[in-house]
């Protein structure tokens, strides 16, 4: 009986959904039957007479049954205080937010600059067991800008790229370098783009700074790095992408560095394409974010390019504080916002809206960081891990950030009205989280 009970196997399968995948192209009703953590089998014809005995049955009612968010961009604070965000805080907000793999930054305490700091992480994941969580290994030493760290032994440990994080790699030969040794082991550098000696600023330089008399980062700094970092990779060969791009300048100019074949990528998150400088406000310090939010031609920019292809993947771009942390003169407070858990529904919004197909939405959302990281996430394929998104296309919501699951609550959309809702979130064939709370 111990025998038998040890080889029982553990199937699941989900009726009547809309089955999606930007990968592959599909877009059709059906059923998917998982096992033992992974895609046994999927399609319109799956049981058609009903599943067999011994399989737990899940009827998606149907709602729309996706690959798992990639989140390719997090900060998470650990190891962390008590009110700081955590992998284990994390995940669960990600979870909330249909989030199965996020890549987490390295700028934690310590940084992520070794071994043992990515080999951190990846316990921590296996511990919490609520989602997949790899990490970058930092670019420099410390993210000071200056050494280079031992790319081939944090590549081995599992890092997935490379990047200083929220500070951009400012010397030309230091990033000269980090993107030659970096392809030896085909891994991406990720730049913050921004010019350090023209960022000095807190929110997008123009008319709008002025009148508020706050310091202005002008749209300039952005697309100045990324114009530098393309002739670098002409230089070197090496892989390039930049992070959260922000301005119309930076969109163009990737598109043509595209055009031309180089090896480029990019991304942005849901409040670039979403917001403008004026959700400042008067001094509004949950709405200040870095590179800031910028005109509102620059958002229309970001929106064309996130549409057209240009923009290879949405990330949330995940920054959480504590309260104190943003309840300060505008100046003070600390850049960023807590996104896992609106990240799809601001996305759906391009879609609603009439700005881009669904399945191509999505792909920003899952195939294209997957295929930008060598990850295994981001797709629905037999024998592939069973990482699913069970939403709702239609449901209408208003994103109330007290309610969220993350500890921390800065988000500059409280009240904001969006359609789409996460129903279930399935991490390894595991449900890690249900909107009704039966999990």
């Amino acid at each position: 009986m111990g025998a038998a009970t040890t080889g029982a196997r553990h199937r699941t399968a989900f009726l009547n959904a809309r089955l999606l995948d930007p990968d592959s192209g599909t877009d059709q009703s059906g059923s998917l039957l998982v096992e033992d953590g992974r895609i046994a089998d999927l399609g319109p014809a799956l049981f058609a007479d009903g599943p067999p005995e011994g399989v737990v049955a899940i009827d998606c009612g149907g709602h729309c049954l996706a690959p798992g968010l990639v989140d390719m961009r997090v900060q998470l604070r650990e190891p962390g205080e008590e009110h700081k965000e955590t992998i284990g805080s994390g995940s669960r907000a990600a979870a909330a937010g249909g989030v199965t793999t996020m890549v987490a930054l390295p700028n934690t305490e310590p940084v992520i600059d070794d071994g043992a700091g990515v080999e951190f992480v990846a316990r921590r994941a296996r511990d919490v067991k609520l989602g997949k969580v790899y990490t970058y290994g930092a670019a420099t030493v410390g993210l000071m800008g200056q050494q280079l760290t031992e790319f081939g032994l944090l590549a081995e440990y599992g890092a997935v790229g490379f990047t200083d994080g929220i500070k951009a790699i400012a010397d030309a030969q230091v990033m000269r370098r980090a993107l030659s040794y970096a392809r030896t082991f085909d891994k991406v550098i990720l730049q913050h783009p921004e010019e350090p000696s023209l960022a000095g600023g807190v929110m997008n330089g123009g008319a709008l700074a002025t009148r508020l008399g706050l310091s202005g980062i002008p749209t300039q700094a952005e697309v100045m790095m990324i114009e530098r970092d393309l002739r670098l990779v002409e230089l070197t060969g090496g892989r390039y992408h930049a992070s959260h791009i922000s301005t119309a300048a930076a969109v163009e100019a990737i598109r043509r560095a595209k055009a031309g074949g180089a090896a480029v990528t990019c991304d942005t998150a849901p409040h670039y394409f979403t917001l403008n400088e004026d959700a400042v406000g008067e001094y509004r310090t949950f709405a200040k974010v870095s590179p800031p939010l910028r005109s509102e031609a620059d958002r229309l920019a970001v929106l064309d390019g996130v549409a057209d292809g240009t923009i290879d993947a949405i990330a949330s771009d995940h920054a959480p504080h504590d309260q104190e942390s943003k309840r300060l003169p505008f100046a003070a407070a600390e850049p960023g916002i807590a996104g896992l858990e609106t990240l799809l529904a601001l996305s759906l919004g391009l879609y609603h809206a009439g700005h881009i197909g669904l399945l191509d939405l999505l792909g920003r959302l899952t195939n294209g960081p997957r295929k930008l990281l060598g990850l295994e996430a981001g797709r629905i394929f037999k024998g592939g891990p069973a990482d699913l998104v069970l939403f709702d296309l239609q449901a209408p919501s208003r994103i109330e950030p007290d309610d969220f699951v993350s500890k921390s609550k800065n988000s500059p959309f409280d009240g904001y009205a969006v359609r789409g809702m996460v129903l279930k979130t399935v991490v390894d064939g595991r449900i890690v989280f249900a909107a009704d709370a039966v999990a």
